[in-house]
């Protein structure tokens, strides 16, 4: 995954955000805000880009994005259940359209054998109520999960939702 092309997925994105005068905010841990930052790159994307919550601690995610302590210890970071509710919190705190949140191991350390290496969870929120996670696990180094899980954060938004509205 190239700059180039997660800059050409930032250009589509907010080009259908505009059209629809919608908005987007993020809640990232692994990516440290690499999805606001390729997002902010793009010229004129004060118009559709809220603002971006910087999750990386358990206690960020409950101060800034509102995840349950509880969700924390049964479930843990990388799992469905935060990154559903790191994408509401966002989606509320930011008054937003739409939220991206995503949780992940990026390595080299840290996996386990339920959640290898590479485990990323993508969690999405919209103001018309969608919740929607899913999970991936990536090949590569810490720098090839982290750009890959930009580039699938903002072509699952470009493409599950933003692609179809009226």
């Amino acid at each position: 995954m190239t700059d180039d092309r997660l800059n050409e997925l930032s250009i589509l994105t907010g080009q259908l955000l505009l059209r629809h005068h919608a908005t987007v905010t993020t809640a990232e841990s692994c990516t440290g805000g690499w999805i606001a930052k390729v997002l902010t790159d793009v010229p004129g994307s004060s118009a559709w880009f809220e603002r971006a919550f910087i999750t990386y601690s358990n206690e960020a995610k409950q101060q800034m994005v509102g995840v349950a302590e509880t969700s924390l210890q049964q479930w843990g970071a990388v799992s469905e259940q935060v990154v559903k509710e790191m994408a509401a919190g966002a989606l509320k705190e930011a008054n937003a359209d739409f939220a991206i949140a995503v949780s992940g191991i990026a390595g080299p350390d840290g996996g386990s054998a339920d959640k290898p290496v590479g485990t990323v969870w993508f969690g999405f929120a919209t103001s018309a109520g969608q919740r929607v996670a899913k999970r991936h696990i990536f090949q590569g180094d810490r720098d090839a999960v982290r750009r890959q899980t930009v580039a699938l954060a903002l072509q699952t938004l470009h493409d599950d939702f933003l692609k179809n509205l009226t």
